[in-house]
């Protein structure tokens, strides 16, 4: 382990655990299913997550949709609650529907198309991630203090939500 690794690992602004709300049902399909595990372990291994003016981390991220809102229930380690934080999701709806649907024809790409289209459409596919997660960055400005691989990584989890309902 280097010494970077390490330090990251012990950094209290760090996310160590994220949950999603499972109530709303089952993910669409197996690449759905597959992006989730991904970001949560991509996430897990590497982030950067503040609460800005509250307790420091490590962090346990709680995230449920209700009432057309995007909660963040934020606590630490010891299951103390550090803050609720609920996110409209109307400004999301228009980059997360094209998002979809640019994940679908992703998916569909890789199985049927060649490489040059595949390239097309995934470069397609980031740049609505891309938008995605800096318009989260926007939205989480003055609450939460995270980077943009970890607002990315966020936005995928957002999206997984989304899809569920």
């Amino acid at each position: 382990m280097t010494g970077q690794t390490d330090s990251a690992e012990h950094s209290p602004h760090r996310l160590i655990e994220i949950l999603l709300d499972e109530s709303i049902g089952v993910l669409p399909n197996p690449d759905a299913e597959h992006e989730r595990q991904v970001a949560i372990y991509d996430l897990i291994e590497e982030n950067s997550f503040r609460v800005i003016d509250k307790a420091d981390g490590p962090y346990l991220l709680k995230l449920s949709i209700v009432d057309k809102r995007l909660v963040w229930e934020v606590v630490t380690g010891d299951e103390e609650v550090v803050t609720i934080i609920g996110l409209s999701l109307s400004p999301f709806r228009r980059i997360i529907k094209d998002y979809y649907l640019m994940c679908d024809s992703y998916f569909q790409a890789i199985r049927n198309s060649t490489p040059s289209q595949i390239e097309t459409v995934d470069m397609a596919r980031r740049g609505l991630h891309n938008e995605g997660s800096e318009l989260l960055l926007e939205r989480l400005n003055g609450k939460i203090e995270t980077d943009f691989n970890t607002a990315r990584r966020l936005f995928t989890l957002i999206c997984v939500l989304h899809w569920r309902r």
